[in-house]
């Protein structure tokens, strides 16, 4: 069966071909939204490593699940859905699921002492930026899991209400509220503490560098949020708030909207490994 390339088929189309039992469909449909689903679950969980997890776990329940798509609503919106489920609701206890106080979050950082980085010390721009976004993802670990949903759809990808409120099973007017409380709390913080905007602040990603590769949060050999790095995620977006109940909330919105938005690391092995699992074979038939 020839294939136009898989940008050019919408979704509800590979989703036909693929319940036909069209090995190629199923393909593509992963690719095009495996890397947004990985993007997002960063965010969600503030480690690449869960992030694949998450994803992995996302697709099977994806593909497993595929027949169910009942084609009332957006594919990727399903997709959100399931994405949802899977971060609240996940077999195994991890991590990401715990809750630090945003007071607990404050203390730590005041904690690790402010050092100088060696200027002999290779790729020092990089590991900089490295504890940058570690420090700005683990602030995000202070919102609860139902908080850290809110935010990241209706924050760093601005998924419109009306389609976030219906992901969360709340109305419309719910979700504005939620997602104005997250932001209050999270730049609030911020303003008070982080350098980033507020100069008066006196916490610096550069002083805090060292530190943090002291307590292993940064590892210079492996800077998870930088590889494969594709955009911003900025770029990716399509900008659907217009409005902002606080105007000086914009600088912060757009220093997480500048964090990476990066490929799976191991993209291509683990969607081979998923197409041609026995699971998937018994589903499609393939």
């Amino acid at each position: 069966m020839m294939h136009k390339g898989n940008s050019e088929i919408d979704d509800k189309t590979l989703v036909r071909q693929s319940l036909a039992g069209d090995k190629t469909a199923l393909e593509n449909l992963i690719k095009k939204h495996q890397t947004w689903i990985y993007n997002v679950a960063v965010n969600l969980t503030g480690s690449s490593e869960d992030a694949l997890d998450l994803m992995q776990e996302t697709l099977i329940k994806v593909i497993t699940n595929l027949s169910k798509f009942e084609h009332k609503s957006a594919f990727r919106t399903w997709v959100y859905r399931i994405v949802k489920n899977q971060f609240l609701n996940t077999r195994r206890q991890k991590a990401y699921q715990q809750t630090l106080s945003w007071e607990e979050f404050g203390s730590g950082l005041e904690a690790i002492p402010n050092e100088e980085l060696s200027d002999t010390l290779l790729n020092k721009d990089l590991i900089v930026k490295e504890a940058k976004l570690s420090c700005m993802k683990g602030m995000l670990l202070c919102f609860t899991p139902e908080q850290r949903l809110v935010y990241v759809l209706g924050e760093l990808f601005e998924v419109p209400d009306a389609i976030a409120s219906k992901v969360m099973n709340i109305t419309r007017a719910n979700f504005r509220k939620r997602l104005s409380r997250a932001r209050q709390q999270l730049y609030s913080f911020m303003n008070s503490k982080c350098g980033l905007i507020n100069t008066q602040n006196p916490c610096r990603c550069a002083r805090k560098t060292k530190g943090f590769i002291k307590k292993g949060y940064v590892d210079p050999e492996n800077l998870q949020f930088q590889v494969k790095t594709i955009a911003k995620i900025n770029q990716v977006i399509d900008g659907k708030l217009d409005t902002y109940e606080n105007e000086g909330y914009k600088a912060y919105r757009q220093l997480f909207q500048e964090h990476n938005y990066q490929e799976p690391e191991n993209k291509l092995d683990s969607l081979k490994k998923l197409l041609n699992s026995d699971l998937v074979k018994k589903i499609f038939e393939l």
